[in-house]
């Protein structure tokens, strides 16, 4: 009689430990699932910049996600080629969120914004939403767009 109860003891705990593993099973599937839609969902920007005066140098392009970064800190940047006296160029797995471009005609390829004595650009420049300085550079308020989806972005400069 008492191994009846042992043999019956034994075989709850090889039950218990089967539904045990069955149980980490699932978790283990609906935790990937999850994971997997969680993911943040990234878009693209292409940008299309005009107005260029020549195909001589390079257009400096710069993406930005922060107010206070504005024309200091890029969160993306791209150097690209002048073609026809125009520009394209396309940032991809841009995550949803408020960004800003700032660009320029680096005409003697030096990779920097020239200035005069004064501090005033000599070399053309834009940003998106063809946000204008009034005294001073465009402002990340006037410059600034939400991403939620693929968007093009057109600077005249």
């Amino acid at each position: 009689m008492y191994s009846y109860f042992i043999e019956k003891k034994s075989l709850k705990n090889s039950e218990t430990t089967h539904m045990k593993k069955i149980i980490l099973i699932i978790a283990f599937i609906f935790t990937g699932f999850f994971t997997t839609n969680a993911q943040e969902e990234t878009f693209q920007i292409t940008v299309f910049i005009s107005g260029l005066d020549s195909n001589e140098g390079q257009v400096l392009i710069a993406l930005h996600n922060e107010k206070a970064q504005f024309l200091k800190t890029d969160f993306k940047n791209a150097i690209t080629k002048i073609t026809d006296k125009k520009v394209t160029y396309t940032f991809k797995e841009i995550p949803k969120g408020e960004y800003a471009i700032a660009v320029f005609h680096d005409k003697n390829s030096n990779k920097k914004m020239d200035v005069n004595f004064f501090g005033i650009p000599k070399e053309a420049y834009g940003c998106s939403n063809n946000a204008k300085g009034f005294m001073g550079p465009p402002k990340y308020e006037d410059a600034k767009f939400m991403l939620t989806a693929n968007s093009s972005i057109r600077i005249e400069i």
